[in-house]
């Protein structure tokens, strides 16, 4: 007698089969307009235009966003949308951040400059491949571990170390910093690379109600937290996105190494 989670899985596999005929239209129209800009940001990224080139990160994220949304919303989730949106995210915030973080500080560096972009770049795949078979195993309900909580990602999302390198451009533009062979930046490369692929958790705020009643000091954080970043929005930003990705790394290093002995 076949498993029921084994005929979940044949029934989706043959529903997938047909996707080469049918597919959603408005949510894969979205996401393709984000990996046009992760194509946008390379072509800015080698004529020199850096601060475009970032930009072009910023909206491919946006529509990064809006996919999933629009897809939940109108109801026109697919296999075939969830690898779409996963190679062109390999794109807009895997090949392309690289590129630009090469061309914008790192070629000075020689070799270890590129190999530092390629560590990004193939950490960003993995992590994508890795998120991939994660949600096949959950759908099937074959993922009971803690890696199947919504409250958080295991890992920095790509998304948000190609955040890192967009806003480490404007920040360093705002405060007319020198990138060209920056070693904070080659750092920061590495760390954004090994985040991605730490199976650490990082917390992914889904489960945050704002519907509900919460102490006052929340509201305060959060008009400060705005003001901070209406006053120099590329700074906080990046300072943003850089705690972000330590504090994951700590906190995760802390409670595998130390809180286990």
């Amino acid at each position: 007698m076949t498993p029921p989670s084994k005929k979940k899985r044949i029934k989706s596999l043959s529903h997938t089969d047909r996707l080469g005929v049918e597919i959603y239209v408005l949510p894969n129209l979205i996401t393709t307009l984000n990996m046009f800009f992760g194509w946008f940001c390379i072509i800015k990224t080698l004529k020199g235009e850096f601060t475009t080139a970032a930009f072009a990160i910023v909206a491919a994220a946006v529509f990064d966003l809006l996919d999933g949304r629009v897809a939940r919303v109108t109801n026109t989730e697919s296999p075939f949308g969830a690898q779409y949106d996963s190679l062109c995210d390999l794109v807009s915030f895997g090949i392309a951040p690289a590129l630009l973080l090469f061309h914008w500080s790192l070629s000075p560096f020689g070799r270890i400059g590129w190999l530092a972009c390629f560590f990004y770049t193939a950490c960003g795949a993995l992590r994508l491949a890795r998120f991939n078979v994660y949600t096949i195993l959950n759908e099937y309900g074959e993922l009971d571990t803690e890696d199947s909580s919504k409250s958080h990602f295991v890992g920095l999302p790509i998304p948000m170390a190609a955040g890192i390198a967009a806003s480490a451009v404007l920040a360093f533009k705002d405060l007319g910093l020198v990138a060209n062979q920056n070693i904070g930046i080659l750092a920061v490369t590495f760390l954004a690379g090994l985040a991605m692929v730490s199976n650490f958790p990082y917390r992914s705020f889904k489960d945050l109600d704002l519907k509900r009643r919460l102490p006052f000091g929340f509201l305060v954080f959060g008009v400060a937290l705005l003001a901070a970043i209406a006053v120099h929005p590329e700074i906080t930003l990046f300072i943003m996105f850089v705690l972000y990705a330590l504090l994951g790394l700590m906190v995760g290093a802390y409670k595998k190494f130390y809180l286990k002995r």
